[in-house]
């Protein structure tokens, strides 16, 4: 739902300024640096996981994942921490992927799909479609066609479109339990165990630099 005049204009800049792999070995760097100062609990299990990970991502199909195989394509990293982090980060675009394919399926559209994930949240109204780049026209279109379906009413999501954000929720865990099946529940358990306390550390981080808003799929419901 990142609007697509947005990634447009950023990859613009990109083909203007400098290269695609200049930012990615930025990207990379900075990684390192925020994991080191932010999160260093994470990096060790990082590197220890990162070959059992990539031998996972080797297993998942990539039919219709566009994410998920951009990634895919790009070297591992030498160094172990990144090897591992790009290794989740490739399962998270695996994810990610299948969840906007039953997005897709659902009917709606980027706009359409942020307003009712921002009800889903509890968010003030349209503040996830503001983040995401979509405009004010586009909202206000992404409105009228959630009422013509009975999704709103009078500017409000219904209990209808709240029960199909949490469909695709569901439908996407159920999917998506792949790689940790492939992964063993041991080695998966050991996963949560070891990167639930530093992710937790690195989502405060962005309460601070972003506010507590960012990042709503990394975020309890209430």
């Amino acid at each position: 739902s990142i609007s697509p005049l947005g990634i447009a204009l950023a990859l613009d800049a990109v083909d203007k300024n400098t290269t695609y792999e200049a930012v990615w070995a930025a990207r990379d760097a900075a990684v390192l640096e925020g994991l080191a100062e932010y999160a260093p609990d994470i990096m060790a299990p990082l590197a220890a996981l990162g070959p059992d990970l990539w031998s996972v991502v080797d297993q998942l199909p990539r039919l219709g994942r566009v994410f998920f195989g951009a990634h895919l394509r790009m070297e591992r990293p030498a160094d172990p921490v990144l090897f591992g982090w790009h290794a989740v980060n490739c399962i998270r675009e695996w994810r990610g992927d299948t969840h906007w394919a039953l997005v897709v399926a659902a009917g709606l559209s980027g706009s359409e799909a942020s307003i009712i994930h921002n009800a889903w949240v509890g968010y003030e109204k349209d503040w996830l479609a503001s983040s995401r780049g979509s405009t004010s026209e586009e909202t206000a279109e992404a409105w009228v066609q959630l009422e013509s379906r009975g999704l709103a009413v009078d500017g409000v999501v219904t209990d209808a479109a709240v029960a199909t954000r949490q469909h695709i929720e569901d439908e996407t865990d159920r999917i998506t339990a792949l790689p940790w099946k492939l992964l063993g529940e041991e080695a998966s358990v050991r996963f949560a165990e070891d990167f639930e306390p530093p992710c937790e550390m690195l989502l405060a981080r962005v309460d601070v630099t972003a506010g507590s808003n960012y990042m709503p799929a990394s975020r309890q419901r209430s």
